[in-house]
């Protein structure tokens, strides 16, 4: 199973930019995503193909499952 932070952004056209952390600290601490969430912004770190990052839409962390299913692969 792995897990991935997502930080939630809009930008300037109102798309959606998602940038995503690999393994995550836990447990996540929600004043300090908003913190970052808020530099990011504010230091215009990031550019996306619709412009710049104007404002935050959100967090999650996403857990993913991979169940590997055995089969005869020899045809």
């Amino acid at each position: 199973m792995s897990k991935r932070l997502e930080l939630l952004f809009s930008n300037m056209e109102g798309r959606s930019v998602t940038l995503a952390v690999e393994d995550p600290i836990e447990p996540a601490n929600a004043e300090l995503i908003n913190e970052v969430m808020d530099e990011i912004l504010n230091e215009n770190i990031f550019m996306s193909t619709g412009g710049p990052l104007v404002s935050k839409r959100g967090a999650r962390i996403v857990e993913r499952t991979v169940e590997q299913i055995d089969i005869d692969t020899e045809e």
